[in-house]
């Protein structure tokens, strides 16, 4: 392929990349604006931050139209996009929807409770998009370099709102500890990924994939081990998995309460979204070795008949060996090695080793990634119930909520792998289990971070012990937050109840008895600390001295509370339904 020919098959790539790409790039236009607009004072009067920005996110979320590929049942197929750096399908349209939902209600809590109008408010809204843009593109990431990208775009702004209380040693603490454990994570996690794409001469996931599955760098599996683990880490710490959860209780008692909330389900779905992307893809090589872009094969595809295949799902026959794209930078003498290596026996055995090998090595890397995920999830489980109790500070608490709850939405990941090989169907409803729960994790989290904003601008505390006597001035509030609560415990008839039933479900599919019976008792064990909090704001007596509390319940605080309250009883009603949008989503992802 020459020089013109390559720029054409850029260009009509692009062209077909952007109409999939319009939510990204609406959030793009309204960064910019809010930013340009800061020169015009009259701009900023006419248009404030918070309009601009929960309109341009509003306008990303209806083009992205999750309601035609999700609940209309409208088939989406997995298309790559940018040169196969992105990949589009009804995976990446919930996501982002979760993502872009998550991103509006908190722009709406923060003007509701004028968090933003105590300081910058345009470059608070605008870290906030940016934020958000980073999360949709861990969310759709089909190349490595996109992966690390993607989570430092989501990383740096959730540094800086951290410690978006200038005045409050606690929350400037917090956004240093944040950015140098995250700086740290980041860098173990690019070593990682530099040996993997060094030793498959590759960093398209999918290619990836498929060379693992034929045998390159079989003499590298230790190292192999080693790098996936270093990805990981990075992983870990987005998700304060144990023993990556150190930043967590710290930073969420510092932040805000607004900030911390955003931070526990945003920065959470899009790392779930990033984990079942990489693991999944790494585990569910295609037949055939994808075609390179650039390469002659991808452009006389993408001048063929109209019936012809999208360019990012078009493949090669199968070759006895892997070819190197011609565009891809990344080749290593452990690559080259590799290659030699299988070419001598292919030489001897006349042709490249069987089908039923790759499957066997496809199937032990489910095994492992599954053993791996899975232990991982019991301890992030355990330890985060188990460090709740004696907590005094319902941030802290919450903040050891959001780690355990983190163990509980890798279970479903590992037992989707578990089932991939053989059950392919069922491992596809263990991860839209996973993909439900993320639906009510949204509203039971920003709800409950919701109400401990509210009553921090009434009482001025976030110790638990002020919220003693709060159901004798404002039951309202007790009603609503203890349910949220319950529901976080998973009881029985609230939405988080069946949340809970279909990850124990997947579990049972898979055979993961032991995981079950974990979980289980987790769940009874954080039954105890959430029934602490409604203790104290029910029976407990008020502290002496305290002024009388104003926290009226019809207001647009209330209004929030009740409509972040409202799907935990709902979602158990038309829970069906929303399982099936999570099965369409997670279809593409399998491959079924």
């Amino acid at each position: 392929m020459n020089y013109e020919q390559l720029v054409q098959s850029v260009i009509g790539d692009t062209e077909q990349s952007l109409e999939k790409f319009l939510p990204e790039l609406i959030l793009c236009g309204t960064i910019l604006f809010m930013l340009f607009s800061r020169l015009f004072t009259l701009t900023r009067k006419l248009l404030p931050a918070w309009f601009l920005a929960g309109l341009g996110v509003g306008c990303a979320f209806v083009l992205a139209e999750p309601w035609k590929f999700l609940a209309e049942g409208v088939p989406l197929e997995r298309t790559e996009i940018f040169t196969g750096m992105l990949v589009h399908d009804a995976f990446t349209v919930y996501f982002r929807a979760i993502l872009l939902f998550t991103t509006f209600v908190f722009i709406v809590l923060a003007r509701i409770s004028r968090l933003a109008d105590q300081e910058n408010g345009p470059d608070f809204y605008t870290l906030v998009l940016g934020a958000a843009l980073g999360m949709c593109l861990m969310a759709e990431a089909n190349h490595l370099l996109v992966v690390f990208l993607a989570i430092e775009m989501a990383s740096l702004p959730s540094y800086t709102l951290a410690g978006i209380l200038k005045g409050n040693r606690k929350s400037s603490e917090a956004s240093m500890k944040y950015a140098v454990y995250g700086a740290g994570a980041a860098g173990v996690m690019l070593y990682g990924t530099s040996l993997i794409a060094g030793i498959t001469g590759s960093a398209h996931i999918p290619t990836i994939a498929w060379r693992l599955a034929e045998g390159i760098g079989t003499d590298y599996q230790l190292v192999l081990v080693l790098s996936g683990l270093m990805m990981l880490v990075g992983l870990a710490f987005k998700l304060s998995a144990v023993p990556f959860h150190f930043w967590c209780p710290d930073v969420f008692e510092g932040a805000s309460a607004e900030v911390a909330g955003f931070l526990s389900v945003a920065s959470k779905a899009a790392a779930l979204a990033l984990l079942v992307r990489l693991v999944v893809g790494f585990a569910a090589p295609p037949a055939e070795e994808p075609v390179p872009f650039g390469s002659a094969q991808s452009h006389a595809m993408a001048h063929a008949p109209a019936h012809a295949p999208p360019l990012g799902m078009r493949q090669l026959p199968p070759a006895s060996l892997p070819s190197l794209p011609s565009i891809d930078p990344i080749r290593s003498v452990a690559y080259d090695q590799a290659v030699a290596e299988h070419q001598l026996i292919s030489d001897h055995s006349g042709s490249s080793e069987s089908g039923q090998a790759k499957m066997i090595r496809v199937a032990e890397m489910r095994t492992f990634l599954a053993w791996v995920i899975g232990v991982l999830a019991a301890v992030t489980c355990t330890f985060g119930n188990l460090a709740a109790y004696g907590q005094t500070n319902i941030k802290r608490l919450l903040a050891y909520s959001t780690i355990a709850h983190a163990g509980y939405m890798m279970m479903p990941i590992a037992a989707g792998l578990a089932m991939m090989t053989h059950h392919p169907i069922a491992a596809s409803e263990a991860f839209a289990a996973l993909l439900l729960y993320v639906l009510i994790y949204v509203f039971m989290n920003m709800g409950a971070f919701g109400i401990i904003a509210f009553v921090r601008n009434a009482i001025g505390s976030e110790e638990i012990s002020d919220y003693a006597g709060l159901v004798r001035s404002s039951p309202g509030w007790v009603v609503c937050f203890s349910a949220i609560l319950f529901s976080l415990i998973g009881l029985p008839p609230l939405a988080g109840f069946m949340g809970k039933l279909v990850i124990f479900a997947s579990l049972v599919d898979a055979g993961m008895y032991w995981l079950l019976f974990i979980g289980g008792v987790n769940t009874a064990i954080s039954l105890f600390y959430y029934l602490k909090v409604v203790r104290v704001m029910t029976f407990d007596p008020e502290p002496e001295g305290r002024p009388p509390l104003r926290l009226r319940f019809v207001s647009l605080p209330g209004l929030f509370t009740m409509l972040m309250t409202a799907p935990v009883f709902l979602l158990i009603i038309q829970w069906n339904g929303f399982y099936q949008w999570a099965e369409a989503a997670c279809r593409t992802v399998v491959g079924n």
